[in-house]
């Protein structure tokens, strides 16, 4: 991680990796617990996880988790290309309900880094894209959390028509129904 790039939304960054390259090959970094806490970021990575999705237009998300699982995330778009988003749920945050995307692919060296307290989901733009993501807590199904990754009110500009959403993920909470909870 030889550059962090902050967005909106606080403690949600950009991360680009340093890629060497050499007549064999590349090698990148994917994950480094020194090079984050430097930037603030204390991360104990507990689960690491890959997902493959197919079909372009396929929507994957909003997912959080609740305390005491909530968890940061690092997703990086090792094959293929997504768009990743985030969309700050913290009761407190003075950026509650808004979002922030960026696309990843296997060409460009990014990462985003998710904090505890934001919704992270996806869109796959290529066919057979290959995510891998760094957890900083376990699964935990009785914390999952989130947000309908089509709310009006969040409004997040998915890149395609969005498609192939999971029943979990179609039935969702809106985001009208954390504030009003939130109050």
């Amino acid at each position: 991680m030889s550059l962090s790039t902050e967005t909106p939304i606080q403690g949600l960054r950009i991360l680009r990796r340093e890629r060497q390259i050499d007549s064999r090959g590349t090698l990148e970094r994917l994950f480094a617990a020194d090079e984050l806490a430097a930037l603030g970021n204390e991360l104990a990575a507990v689960h690491v996880n890959l997902t493959t999705t197919n079909k372009p237009g396929t929507v994957k998300g909003m997912h959080l988790q609740h305390e005491p699982f909530a968890e940061t995330k690092i997703v990086t778009c090792i094959r293929g290309r997504i768009f990743d988003a985030a969309v700050d749920l913290r009761p407190e945050s003075q950026t509650f309900g808004r979002w922030f995307g960026v696309e990843l692919s296997q060409d460009e060296p990014l990462s985003l880094l998710i904090p505890e307290g934001c919704a992270h989901g996806m869109q796959c733009l290529e066919t057979d894209s290959l995510v891998h993501y760094v957890h900083s807590a376990r699964y935990a199904p009785e914390a999952e959390a989130g947000v309908n990754p089509l709310d009006p009110d969040v409004a997040l500009a998915w890149p395609l028509e969005p498609r192939y959403l999971s029943k979990r993920d179609q039935s969702l909470p809106w985001l009208a129904d954390l504030a009003e909870a939130k109050r």
